[in-house]
Order: C-alpha cells, then sequence, then structure tokens
C-alpha cells in the first residue's frame, strides 16, 4: 500500500523562526521600529507642552498613544524589532540617565529627620502593597511595579522595577495609568487639604516631596504654598528617587532566588544599576556642567517616551482588560496608606 504524503503549500508553511539569542540583527532592521517610536515620543511631548498641563506626564500620553495605534493598527513584522530594542536596550540606557537627576548634596539637604521619613514610609509602603497584592491575588510582578510607582517616584520607577523583573506589557501600561491617576488626584487634594489641617509651608512642602508620585506634580502641587514649600518638596523627592538603587538591587537578588540559582554563586547585579549608580556619583561631585546636563536630561525623556510608546504598542487592550479593576483599588490603598503614614510622621517630628 502506497502511503501519500501531503506537501503543505507555501502559504501555509511556519513563519520562520527569530533569530537565536546573541546572533547579529543588521542596524537597517531596527530602523523602522525604532522611527515609529520616535514619532510616537514627539508627538507625545508636543501633546505634553502644547496642551499647558505641566504636570500632565509625557510618558503617560507616549504609552496611550502606543496603545492607540495598537488597536487601529497592526504594525508589520518589520517593525518588531525596533519596537524591541527600544522595549529593551533603550529604556534601559534611559534607566541609566535618570542618575543625572540626582545627588548626594540634595539627599543631604533633606536632613536626618526628613531622610528618616522618607525611607521609612516608602519602604513601608513597598512592602505592605506586595503583602496586600499577594492576598488579592495580583500578580507578583504587576504588584511589584505599583508598589514601585507609589512609593518611590512614578512612571520612572515603575519603568526602572520593569528594567529588572521584565514583566508583561499589559502590567506596565496598567502600573503607569494607575500611579499617574493618584497621583494626580493627590495633586488637586493636596492644596485643600493642607488648608483644612492648617499645615504650614515647610511641613507641607516635605509632605508633598514624600507622598506624591511624579516630580513634576510635586513641584506643581507644592509651589501653590509659595517658594520655601516648593523648595523643601523638590529636594525631598529628589531624596526619595534614590531609593531606586537599593530597591533595583533588591529585585535583582530576589530574581535571582525566584529562579533557583545556588546560593554559592555571587548576586548578578544588572550592569545598567551599575552605570546608574555611577552617574549619581560623578553628579554628586560636580563634574558635568548644568547646560550640559539639561540637554542629556531632556534627550533622555525623549529616550523614556520612546521606551513607553514601544510598550503601548506592543499592549492587547484584551488582556489590560482581564486584569481587572482589583490593581487600581490596590494603587489606591497604597497611595492613601502612604500619604496617611507620612503626615502622621511629619506631624509628630515637626
Amino acid at each position: 500500500m502506497g502511503i501519500d504524503v501531503k506537501i503543505p503549500s507555501k502559504s501555509k508553511l511556519s513563519p520562520p523562526k527569530p533569530a537565536a539569542k546573541g546572533q547579529f540583527t543588521p542596524i537597517f532592521a531596527y530602523l523602522p521600529g525604532l522611527l515609529l517610536t520616535s514619532g510616537v515620543a514627539g508627538v507625545a511631548i508636543v501633546l505634553s507642552r502644547s496642551l499647558g498641563i505641566r504636570e500632565l506626564n509625557p510618558l503617560l500620553i507616549a504609552v496611550l498613544l502606543g496603545m492607540g495605534c495598537r488597536q487601529l493598527w497592526q504594525a508589520p513584522h518589520t517593525y518588531r524589532p525596533g519596537i524591541q530594542f527600544a522595549m529593551k536596550r533603550v529604556l534601559r540606557l534611559a534607566v541609566i540617565l535618570l542618575g543625572l537627576r540626582l545627588s548626594a548634596e540634595e539627599v543631604l539637604a533633606v536632613g536626618p529627620s526628613g531622610l528618616m521619613i522618607l525611607v521609612l514610609s516608602a519602604v513601608s509602603t513597598f512592602y505592605i502593597t506586595c503583602w496586600l497584592g499577594r492576598r488579592l491575588g495580583i500578580s507578583q510582578k504587576l504588584t511589584c511595579l505599583i508598589a514601585a510607582g507609589t512609593s518611590i517616584c512614578g512612571a520612572s520607577a515603575v519603568v526602572a522595577t520593569n528594567s529588572v523583573i521584565e514583566s508583561s506589557e499589559e502590567d506596565i501600561t496598567y502600573a503607569i495609568a494607575a500611579v499617574t491617576g493618584f497621583g494626580t488626584l493627590a495633586m488637586l487634594s493636596y492644596p485643600l487639604l493642607s488648608t483644612l489641617l492648617a499645615l504650614n509651608p515647610q511641613t507641607f512642602g516635605i509632605w508633598c516631596g514624600v507622598s506624591i508620585h511624579e516630580v513634576a506634580q510635586v513641584i506643581a502641587t507644592a509651589f501653590q504654598r509659595g517658594a520655601v514649600s516648593g523648595e523643601l518638596a523638590t529636594v525631598t523627592k529628589l531624596a526619595r528617587v534614590l531609593l531606586i538603587i537599593p530597591m533595583m538591587l533588591s529585585l535583582s537578588c530576589q530574581s535571582r532566588k525566584g529562579a533557583g540559582r545556588q546560593a554559592s554563586r555571587p548576586m548578578a547585579i544588572p550592569w545598567f544599576v551599575l552605570c546608574f549608580c555611577g552617574l549619581v556619583a560623578i553628579n554628586s561631585l560636580g563634574m558635568i556642567p548644568e547646560t550640559t546636563k539639561a540637554i542629556v536630561l531632556m534627550g533622555n525623556q525623549f529616550l523614556l517616551c520612546m521606551a513607553l510608546a514601544a510598550m503601548g504598542l506592543e499592549t492587547n487592550l484584551r488582556q489590560l482588560k482581564q486584569i481587572g479593576w482589583q490593581p487600581l483599588y490596590l494603587a489606591g490603598f497604597s497611595w492613601i496608606f502612604l500619604s496617611l503614614l507620612s503626615l502622621l510622621m511629619i506631624q509628630i517630628v515637626y
């Protein structure tokens, strides 16, 4: 008996597998995706500035624009290498350059009492959020993103945390939207609460710096009570951002343990964390002129927007919807906990 062998037509053959890890990819393969993410990033920055709302985060606009593009138009396969490059390599470069925003001098300006309050508030909020996320059955990575974004510095902390734990695009989008939303709510409600609670400018400024998520939101809120409040809030917030360093090191150590590696092996510290620490040290020594630093940080905002635009282009709204409302409740609880705890400690100390 003969055996009939059906050869599949060319159209039904499986698509070629992606290149193996470490295999060289021509630089021209990245251009379509990089041009696309650059365009979305540019539009996000222009929209943020043209709307005249300083506290409106261009990172959030970039990820929303990317999501909108994804729902209306499916990018061809030729765009994927560049989009993936922006999500990973460009993202890590942007995280490194965030080190230019920080210096040891700014941290010391907060004073021992202020440092104690911001460290205790941030650490407590991070671990309480992680604990509650586990109780609510929320995925560990999404919980970690929300905890980092709330306790440290909003969308930038979410981006930095993701560079270590490598969560899904849907988790990143959800975390940024939730953290930015509650940060905006804090920006609107804090001035009213300061009047009701009769907070003095010093107390109000430190409270803003310790408990509001984004740097821009802190500045926009605190300066409503005057220069003293605004300056204290800015310095406190920048000192709080430095907590990104121990957080990324801790997460890297936990990821190593979760991967089941042998305990005898040394902890693999991500290379970009070391570069980030190096830039903080260089900036602390005052080796970089202010004009140069301003130009680099402006370019870094564009790189962050590129990375977030790429995440939006890779985000599936159906999967985002499946995450549900519980992570939003978690982000809200985390913000309220941080606000109340920090205000209580500030009132006791000051």
